[in-house]
């Protein structure tokens, strides 16, 4: 009987430590989404199978190579991903690696829609031209890397300030970033669909390019008339009312913070009737 214990409760005692390690890894995954350490991921397992390759067919001077680019490549790792590694850190110490969104969350994402339509209203009512885009789930640091980072609290008067005609950061897209206005001027790609308006110009192209590779949300004011666009999945939504818009923004960035918050609740139940 108490050894037929012990196998239950060892059995019970892996699961629980596969599950454990199964989400920090996937914790650590969300935290370096979007950054170069996921280059340095598809890097490391390169490595690996050119070492299993090189160990299965005997080529001992490849093996011996790869070998020490492993034995070493852990410390070139912690010196060269050092910002990653702190901020992960951080999150931990701060708890929001394992948080859930709550009603703070929600009022902060509230105040961000606000101002984004505020200034988007500002700008269109003056034909001033501007390109602004949301990251969500998929990161948006390659394309941060190539403007002027600002790294900045999100509010009206900062983005109308940014695309204010002949000021050094008005040309090209603003990108926010986890609740923060992340780097303007930044480069994005064109869509080269062929289905695209002609009438349509580079900014139009731009939201249309960054929607297609990213699920971000791009938000678009024409310059020639003050029209009101919305790129996201490839689709280009055009000419929107001032309200629709608003809504749009409602409808898509508040749905994360409630699907994390239905997904903690369900999570609290299930552990509470367990």
């Amino acid at each position: 009987m108490p050894f037929t214990d012990f196998n239950f409760f060892d059995y019970i005692s892996t699961i629980i430590d596969i599950f454990l390690v199964w989400y920090v890894i996937y914790k650590l995954l969300m935290v370096i989404r979007g950054t170069k350490a996921v280059q340095l991921l598809k890097g490391i397992f390169v490595i690996l199978i050119v070492r299993s390759l090189s160990n299965f067919f005997g080529l001992h001077t490849l093996d011996w190579i790869m070998e020490q680019a492993i034995t070493w490549g852990f410390l070139a790792i912690i010196i060269i991903f050092q910002p990653e590694l702190r901020r992960a850190l951080e999150q931990l110490g701060r708890g929001k690696i394992f948080s859930r969104a709550n009603m703070q969350e929600e009022e902060e994402q509230t105040k961000i829609i606000e101002a984004i339509v505020t200034a988007t209203s500002y700008m269109a009512k003056r034909r001033i031209g501007a390109l602004i885009s949301i990251e969500r789930e998929t990161g948006l640091s390659d394309y941060i890397e190539t403007g002027i980072p600002l790294k900045s609290q999100i509010s009206s008067e900062l983005l109308i300030n940014i695309f204010i005609p002949n000021t050094p950061l008005h040309d090209g897209a603003v990108i926010l970033q986890k609740n923060q206005v992340a780097a303007a001027a930044c480069y994005l790609p064109l869509s080269e669909s062929p289905f695209i308006s002609k009438e349509l110009g580079t900014r139009h192209r731009a939201a249309l390019g960054i929607s297609e590779v990213t699920d971000s949300l791009t938000i678009v004011v024409s310059e020639e008339t003050g029209a009101i666009s919305l790129t996201k999945n490839g689709e280009l939504h055009r000419d929107l009312k001032l309200d629709h818009f608003k809504e749009i923004l409602q409808k898509e960035l508040m749905v994360s913070t409630n699907k994390q918050a239905s997904s903690s609740l369900w999570n609290w139940r299930v552990k509470k009737r367990g």
